[in-house]
């Protein structure tokens, strides 16, 4: 396994930066923010993530290891590919992403390439409560949203099954909220 890279950049090519580590080069896929940083010439020390598949071998470099461990919290995302979430990480600073994913920002999520709206709330459904950050806002933002009720067990048990919130709320918005919660749940996972 290989936890690290020193050596100096000796090409940029597109998204890839070769690094040069004693005569081999290596072909790392950085984020936009290390690849702009990088000058050809520079030394540079790169943690790596390893992606293998029976078809290629890919190494992700990345300046910072928090970003990396961001990259690879990305990784552990349904559906989400190292091309996914490396293009996350593009969208901003590994903070910035973290405090968008804890905030629920969808929308902003949706901003990276290959990323649609259900893909951007499953990252925020999966890793908003691991991404390191506790944000006052984004607890603001879900209970001052109209039509979202942060007490209802039966839209949190939803939300536990994998809705969205807003999914959540739409299929319990026609069932009336005095039934117990059970016969709620019942009664949105049919409709």
């Amino acid at each position: 396994m290989i936890a690290t890279l020193n050596g100096v950049v000796s090409e940029k090519l597109h998204d890839m930066v070769v690094l040069d580590v004693n005569g081999v080069g290596y072909g790392l896929q950085v984020t936009a923010e290390d690849f702009s940083r990088m000058n050809t010439g520079d030394s540079a020390k790169f943690y790596i993530h390893e992606h293998i598949r029976e078809q290629s071998y890919d190494l992700f470099g990345f300046v910072q290891v928090d970003t990396k461990a961001l990259f690879e919290q990305l990784l552990g995302v349904k559906n989400v590919g190292p091309k996914v979430a490396l293009a996350v990480l593009d969208i901003g600073t590994a903070p910035g992403v973290r405090g968008a994913i804890a905030a629920g920002d969808v929308k902003l999520l949706q901003s990276a390439k290959g990323v649609g709206k259900r893909a951007a709330e499953q990252i925020v459904v999966e890793l908003r409560d691991k991404v390191g950050l506790i944000s006052t806002d984004a607890a603001e933002n879900i209970v001052g949203r109209p039509g979202v009720n942060a007490q209802d067990e039966a839209s949190e048990a939803l939300i536990s099954l994998g809705y969205s919130p807003q999914d959540a709320t739409v299929a319990l918005q026609k069932i009336d909220p005095e039934l117990p919660v059970e016969e709620r749940i019942k009664l949105a996972l049919k409709g």
